[in-house]
């Protein structure tokens, strides 16, 4: 198939991989960007990998207020040198990983952090709302997959569309901008307050 050279410039960006490399792991994929990145991991092509195992300990600690206080964010997004850490494009990623934050309220950064009994009991609710639904057991199984993907989706930062770039995932960002600056850059954590979270409100009559 046709690959356009915009298509191969953007993998390039993400995973630090040579022009013929990116070209063919995109033909080898059908054009899938996602698996064509991973089709260059798993090849060792993919310079985005080699820097994944390098220590990341400096970075910004960022934050964000919104709605007249009414909601603050912190976040702390780690790369390798604090030459990197002062950058524009550095610094702007954490400002809007932080309003990511504000406006997309998720619970986690990566979907490793979602603990087991929280998946297994979406998996019961979904396995038993496909079930109540009339689906055959032989799709349920595939039906429960995709929503724990969407599930994955809603809750965990990486997982998130980001808000600046639609139809891109946070986590793509962050590895394009990791190959564009040539250091691993990771999201370390966050936290996220909303003004009276957690409280019960008084009825007024």
């Amino acid at each position: 198939m046709s690959i356009s050279a915009s298509l191969v410039k953007e993998l390039r960006e993400k995973t630090g991989a040579g022009f013929m490399d990116c070209k063919a792991a995109l033909q080898e994929c059908e054009g899938d960007a996602e698996k064509a990145v991973d089709y260059l991991r798993k090849k060792g092509l993919s310079a985005a990998a080699k820097r994944a195992g390098r220590q990341a300990s400096e970075g910004v600690v960022g934050s964000y207020i919104h709605m007249g206080g009414k909601i603050g964010v912190i976040v702390e997004v780690n790369c390798e040198t604090d030459f990197v850490a002062r950058t524009d494009d550095f610094q702007e990623l954490v400002a809007d990983l932080a309003m990511q934050v504000a406006a997309a309220r998720p619970l986690f950064v990566r979907r490793e952090e979602v603990p087991a009994d929280l998946l297994e009991k979406e998996r019961e609710i979904y396995k038993a709302q496909a079930l109540e639904s009339g689906k055959p057991e032989n799709v349920v199984d595939r039906i429960v997959d995709g929503k724990i993907d969407k599930f994955y989706q809603q809750v965990c930062l990486e997982e998130q569309e980001y808000i600046r770039e639609s139809g891109t995932k946070v986590l793509d960002h962050v590895k394009g901008l990791a190959g564009k600056l040539g250091e691993n850059i990771k999201i370390n954590r966050f936290a996220r307050f909303e003004v009276g979270e957690g409280q019960e409100k008084n009825q007024s009559c």
